[in-house]
């Protein structure tokens, strides 16, 4: 089965080739907004198969003699603690973990914009911690005026209040956790200050989604709509490239709306140039022109809506969202003429929670099926049981066909099971005596050196790397460790797996 639907070597060199155009049209000294993630696109790398979720990391490693990174986030993010749901770690650690991202590939960060600072108890505590590790650090504030008050906004009071990131390079990246992260209004702040200085700077927007080129109700475009449910992005036909050029250029919301404010504030801010004519031209993608496989596309893609119905599903019932994000995706899901069941591991699932009842093997009376579907379409199934968790029996399940390993061989012999149950609740207290995923992995690790059959099951591991999994029932953090430390691509419906109201 083809796994590849993308060209990523056409990409880099068109999207390179863009953006040196784009700088061409300034004195070469060009703000870059990164919408999406910089590192990491795993959201890109599931609609569109074949895709390098690094591939902005080696698309910037080529640039990197020629461009500084100043990384963004708003404050008020840090003080609420919102979480990267790709990694389960807030944003402000994730500022962090691409810190350290960045360092790794050779790239290091110019500073740290803390966006919309207002003194903030969390949000100081993090600027001290970034400071007395040596990184700069920059605060900016409401801009004043804004989104009416062009003359207020491009004034020393409103863009020149913020301090100026000073950067020698060409080009300058400006990324951050997330959206709303502050990263446009730090990109025109910047312009402000150089153009005092007397450097005819510019800025351009590095987008991935949604795909101009592509029909606008087309799955990929659909998919990005999905992705952002629970910020109400919509895509649109971009009003002001038809205009200008006629011509359809599919666009979402946020960008048209504040365009007309962008162009006003550009135009003040260089004396009257119009450079850009609409929000896409400010765009640099060229995703679509890269697209090597349609159809497998847009089934991808259609994947990826129902597992964000998913996942909505369950942050309402964790009180993470309200009603309308899921309903939205809902919408979605019935204008592509889908449902939950076209997942494929959806309804094995629920046969194995079927399975767990009928043996009458349930924990708190919970009985909780998950299934898996491996790279060549073969499903495998899990349940809970008094020593296993739903999702740590999958796992072994899985690995023991893929070592082929009969299914009644045991991976773990009952002395180990039996000594980490006796751990965690004569020792540690807990509860419940059944292994969670990550325990599992460990116990199986510590067999591995006595069990030549566990040390081949083990090895099977890294196959499970993108695979698809369902569970019937919300992972547990140990579960839910294990299954992102396993790269898989996890869906759950938006029931609890315990009768308890904290789980550790």
């Amino acid at each position: 089965m083809s796994l590849t639907a993308f060209d990523n070597e056409k990409y880099i060199r068109e999207q390179t080739e863009e953006i040196l155009e784009k700088t061409k049209l300034f004195d070469h000294k060009l703000y870059l907004e990164f919408g999406g993630k910089l590192l990491y696109d795993y959201h890109a790398a599931r609609v569109l198969p074949g895709y390098d979720p690094n591939i902005k990391m080696r698309l910037l490693k080529e640039l990197k003699h020629n461009a500084d990174i100043i990384l963004c986030i708003y404050a008020g993010d840090i003080e609420r603690k919102k979480i990267r749901a790709d990694f389960g770690i807030t944003y402000d650690a994730e500022a962090l973990k691409l810190i350290d991202d960045l360092r790794a590939w050779g790239i290091d960060v110019l500073g740290v914009a803390i966006t919309r600072y207002n003194e903030q108890p969390s949000a100081k505590l993090f600027k001290n911690r970034l400071e007395r590790r040596q990184i700069k650090v920059h605060t900016h504030r409401y801009t004043k005026g804004y989104p009416t008050d062009i003359d207020l906004i491009v004034s020393d009071e409103g863009y020149g209040a913020n301090d100026f990131i000073e950067s020698d390079k060409p080009l300058v990246i400006v990324t951050g956790p997330g959206p709303g992260s502050g990263k446009l209004a730090t990109c025109l702040s910047q312009v402000y200050h150089e153009y005092k200085r007397g450097v005819r700077a510019g800025y351009a927007k590095f987008e991935t989604f949604p795909i101009w080129n592509l029909p606008i109700n087309h799955p990929v475009n659909v998919a990005y709509e999905a992705a952002t449910a629970d910020i109400k992005d919509y895509n649109l036909i971009d009003p002001y490239h038809l205009e200008a050029y006629n011509k359809k250029a599919v666009n979402y919301n946020r960008d048209v709306e504040v365009f007309p404010v962008l162009r006003r504030i550009l135009k003040k801010i260089s004396g009257g140039e119009a450079v850009y004519q609409s929000p896409t031209d400010m765009g640099v993608n060229r995703v679509g022109f890269a697209i090597t496989d349609d159809a497998q596309t847009r089934e991808a893609a259609r994947q990826e809506v129902i597992r964000r119905y998913f996942r909505y599903r369950c942050e309402y019932a964790m009180g993470l969202i309200d009603s309308e994000t899921v309903q939205r995706v809902e919408l979605l899901i019935k204008d592509l003429n889908i449902g939950p069941e076209y997942r494929p591991v959806v309804d094995p699932a629920y046969d194995a929670a079927l399975e767990a009842q009928e043996k009458e093997e349930c924990n708190e009376g919970i009985c909780c099926g998950a299934a898996l579907q491996l790279k060549n379409g073969t499903i495998i199934t899990g349940n809970n049981s008094q020593y296993f968790h739903a999702a740590s029996s999958l796992v072994l399940n899985a690995i023991k066909h893929l070592a082929g390993i009969p299914a009644q061989i045991k991976l773990l012999p009952e002395s180990v099971i039996e000594s980490v149950s006796h751990l965690k609740t004569h020792i540690l207290n807990e509860k419940t005596l059944s292994l969670d995923l990550v325990e599992t992995l460990i116990a199986l690790s510590i067999s591995a050196p006595s069990n030549p059959v566990a040390q081949l099951a083990m090895e099977q591991l890294t196959a499970l790397n993108g695979c698809e999994v369902h569970m019937t029932h919300m992972p547990t953090p140990g579960d839910e460790a294990g299954f992102r430390r396993l790269s898989v691509n996890l869906t759950t419906d938006p029931n609890f797996s315990s009768k308890d109201l904290f789980v550790a």
